[in-house]
């Protein structure tokens, strides 16, 4: 496989794929038109098989035949946030541009007519931000015949920059507690009589700064939100609701600092003498990154960008669904590209802009990344 892949030829539909998908956010479950959206293109690009489902949004498609399987995903969901005054649907995650890069490839794979020795399985996952996403895809056994996984997020300047990329990014695990103290409002001038919520809630704030893990691998764990009381200011709440959120660099980190969390929830309500309900509303593991898809991933970078551009993983405390799949399928050789792009001023601020230009290179990386995969199989690729 030598020369261009002549990306920038697909450069104005790439931009008008993008600009629709900016302008069409759908928040988590309900990227509906979104997924109607890509259907429709996928089919109309030649896709051999479109796979939708009735129960979630989210697409399949399929190229290709042979011995070996490659998937590329691309998540789909917009966040719900404030912007100019007004709640909304907004791409400030590059969700958008994720899709657009995924469909790029396509387009790029079918332009250069190119026989594929293997099938290429590209997948559009719904609810990223909700963090179940990929663990549906998983149920629906989307992944069970694929042997490498390629993904790809937008990295804020910070991390990395324009003209740059990492070949894998080394995402945190993340858990995130709902919990809530049940009992009964007192009177403020009768504190003895019951338990003040407040304090109970500023217990557990206090006991969870005490916790103490290995100071080589980060981690943390801090209340989020605390809502207790009401319009009278002499009421003592009994009740309040509560959230945490927990992460860590490793998986085995997370697993100490879940014990640790329940057991200090478990020792104030003890203390206290008071209910404390608690669930898990959501989860997302760490990055396990697959040496040789990382080490595919680095030589696609370097083509593309010139060594000089290839970066070593980004390791960040966000987290990101994607790695659900090589954790729960642990055959599964994943990674994820860290495209710079200028993204500022940052992931999910409302007004979040990157160049536009990262998308065409974005594209040829993971198109390469493809064709050099069939390669390193010992498969011909022309």
């Amino acid at each position: 496989m030598n020369g261009t892949l002549e990306v920038s030829d697909l450069k104005s539909q790439i931009y008008d794929i993008f600009e629709y998908l900016h302008q069409h956010p759908e928040v988590s479950w309900k990227e509906v038109q979104t997924t109607q959206y890509i259907a429709n293109m996928l089919r109309k690009l030649g896709a051999d098989l479109v796979t939708t489902f009735d129960d979630c949004p989210g697409i399949v498609a399929e190229i290709g035949e042979g011995p070996i399987t490659v998937g590329l995903r691309a998540d789909m969901d917009a966040l719900w946030q404030e912007v100019d005054g007004t709640w909304q649907a907004n791409h400030s995650c590059g969700h958008d541009a994720h899709m657009t890069l995924a469909l790029g490839v396509f387009m790029a794979l079918k332009k250069r007519n190119v026989k594929l020795p293997g099938k290429v399985k590209f997948i559009f996952q719904p609810a990223e931000e909700k963090g179940n996403g990929a663990l549906t895809m998983v149920e629906k056994k989307v992944i069970d015949h694929v042997d490498y996984l390629y993904g790809v997020h937008l990295r804020p300047n910070s991390e990395v920059q324009n003209g740059k990329a990492a070949p894998s990014i080394v995402h945190g695990a993340g858990r995130f507690i709902e919990g809530k103290i049940i009992g009964d409002d007192g009177h403020g001038g009768r504190p003895h009589v019951g338990v003040n919520a407040i304090e109970v809630g500023a217990a557990l704030v206090n006991h969870l700064r005490g916790i103490h893990l290995d100071p080589l691998v980060p981690y943390s764990v801090k209340m989020t939100k605390f809502l207790a009381g009401g319009e009278n200011a002499n009421i003592i709440p009994g009740s309040a609701n509560f959230s945490l959120d927990l992460r860590a660099q490793s998986n085995q980190m997370m697993d100490q600092l879940k014990e640790k969390v329940e057991q200090i929830i478990s020792s104030v309500s003890n203390l206290y003498q008071v209910e404390i309900t608690y669930s898990y509303e959501s989860n997302v593991v760490a990055a396990e990154v697959n040496e040789e898809a990382q080490a595919i991933m680095a030589e696609s970078i370097a083509q593309v960008l010139g060594k000089e551009n290839l970066l070593p993983p980004s390791i960040t405390s966000g987290g990101e669904d994607f790695h659900f799949y090589s954790v729960k399928r642990p055959q599964v050789k994943a990674t994820m590209l860290g495209l710079g792009c200028g993204l500022t001023p940052g992931l999910h601020h409302p007004k979040m802009t990157f160049d536009r230009e990262a998308l065409l290179s974005g594209i040829e990386i993971l198109t390469r990344a493809i064709l050099t995969t069939f390669q390193k199989n010992g498969f011909h690729v022309e």
